[in-house]
């Protein structure tokens, strides 16, 4: 993997407010860490920057850091963080931290499935599960893979990718167990069948027309009870 330059402005820390300044002129505020050294505050072009995000190698690009009339003991570095905003998702800060080339680091790539229309098992009603986004690697961060690439096309139903089955560029290991699964086909979910007690059961009471309610059945009336005849009055 080829380094990408950047230029930078070095900026002294600032307030929110200055953030902000910053942002609306174009800017994005970072901070570079790494190697013993205080961290130090810079100012990225928001565009540079965007077109070093959109390289191959995406946030794990190994980036050469140029000073605007500064000089740096160590400039390679790579992405440690971005932050976006929740509203717009434009890129609100950065922190970069420096590294040696000759060092081997630990990163996150991509994994991605290909054929996955074509899969054997999806096509007979399976469910392709990617269960692995990203594969955690240690290498140098020159051979840092673009990424791991699966093809899916000959999996069937209850078929699965595993660690070890996974073809990794040579100079780089994978940091999870070699039988830890990646990518498996499952099969479909069966739904459950609704008993036809419980139908039953939630149904409600229909009384025929004409037809009283039978005596005791809870929220019905009780019948009225027999008037009796009057008693006659006997002659004075």
């Amino acid at each position: 993997m080829n380094t990408i330059e950047l230029g930078v402005k070095i900026r002294k820390p600032g307030s929110t407010r200055d953030a902000r300044r910053l942002r609306r002129a174009g800017g994005i505020p970072a901070i570079l860490y790494g190697h013993g050294m205080d961290p130090l505050s810079l100012e990225i072009n928001y565009r540079s920057f965007d077109q070093v995000l959109h390289t191959r190698a995406g946030e794990n690009v190994v980036i050469q850091l140029k000073p605007e009339g500064a000089e740096l003991k160590e400039s390679t570095c790579l992405i440690k963080d971005i932050q976006h905003n929740p509203v717009t998702d434009m890129i609100q800060h950065v922190d970069l931290t420096l590294i040696s080339l000759t060092e081997k680091i630990e990163v996150e790539i991509p994994l991605t499935v290909k054929n996955s229309e074509d899969c054997a098992g999806v096509k007979a009603g399976g469910v392709l599960d990617l269960i692995h986004h990203e594969i955690s690697v240690t290498c140098l961060p020159t051979e840092i893979p673009d990424g791991i690439v699966v093809d899916v096309k000959l999996m069937q139903i209850g078929d699965a990718v595993h660690v070890r089955e996974l073809v990794i560029p040579e100079g780089v290991s994978v940091n999870l167990d070699e039988d830890e699964v990646v990518v498996a086909v499952h099969a479909p979910r069966k739904e459950e069948p609704v008993a036809e007690e419980a139908e039953a059961a939630a149904a409600p009471e229909v009384i025929e027309k004409g037809k009283k309610p039978e005596e005791g059945v809870a929220g019905q009336a009780a019948p009225a009870a027999e008037k009796k005849p009057a008693a006659e009055k006997k002659p004075k």
